[in-house]
């Protein structure tokens, strides 16, 4: 496979950079290609804007996705988005190595998104779910958060994670049409002994040797909603 690492974490030295680096090892080791898009110390920018587009197919108004369409076609997207576009079309499986902030991603990551995952190539019309412009392509968060198993569970203080990070598992990964493999989570980072870190990364090393045989999330498929996307009759009712 071809595995393209999109990592955000401000501190090269953090655990989550050791996660990221651990993974381009393991995986060159199991014999994949690894591309690592460093989103910090590429300097990326995060903000979408008309600065994106060399051209223009409306000059006076701004409709961000449409003119993603319009400059893709004419091969007029900004260096660095292109670059990024082409990574992730190379790509059979992306990872998407943060930390969580506020209940989701850092701002430069959701940029990263905002910015690469372009209208009419990513989804667009109804190219979405299990008919998405990525369809065949596989995704995964790998993240750290400081809190423990306990508040991150359905009875939990903050709820259930994945119900936390649904607008990117459903609202991103799924929506464009990849296939979600299950979150990697290294829970209480900052506060957790070295041996107690250590384990995490033996525990990831172990999830990353296990990725032919993860299996990937339950979403809708548009096989149940017809034409106007109304949820079609259950059968026998």
């Amino acid at each position: 496979m071809h595995i393209l690492i999109v990592h955000a974490h401000n501190e090269p030295q953090s655990f989550n950079a050791t996660m990221k680096n651990l993974a381009v090892e393991e995986l060159q080791t199991q014999g994949h290609s690894v591309d690592v898009s460093d989103l910090y110390a590429m300097g990326w920018n995060p903000v979408a804007s008309a600065a994106d587009f060399g051209s223009r197919a409306n000059p006076d108004y701004l409709t961000y996705a449409l003119e993603q369409r319009h400059n893709h076609s004419q091969q007029t997207l900004a260096h660095d988005i292109q670059e990024e576009l082409n990574k992730l079309l190379k790509a059979d499986l992306v990872i998407f190595n943060f930390p969580i902030y506020w209940f989701s991603m850092p701002a430069i990551m959701k940029g990263w998104i905002d910015r690469v995952l372009i209208s009419g190539v990513c989804y667009g019309g109804k190219r979405f779910y299990d008919q998405g412009g990525l369809l065949g392509k596989k995704a995964m968060l790998a993240i750290t958060v400081g809190g423990q198993p306990h508040m991150l569970a359905n009875d939990g203080v903050h709820g259930e994670l994945n119900e936390m990070l649904k607008p990117i598992l459903r609202g991103t990964l799924a929506y464009t049409g990849m296939g979600v493999l299950p979150t990697f989570v290294a829970h209480h980072v900052p506060y957790i002994s070295q041996d107690a870190r250590a384990n995490l990364l033996e525990h990831y090393r172990q999830h990353l040797r296990s990725l032919d045989t993860l299996q990937t999330l339950t979403f809708v498929s548009l096989n149940q909603f017809d034409e106007s996307l109304y949820p079609l009759p259950a059968p026998n009712s």
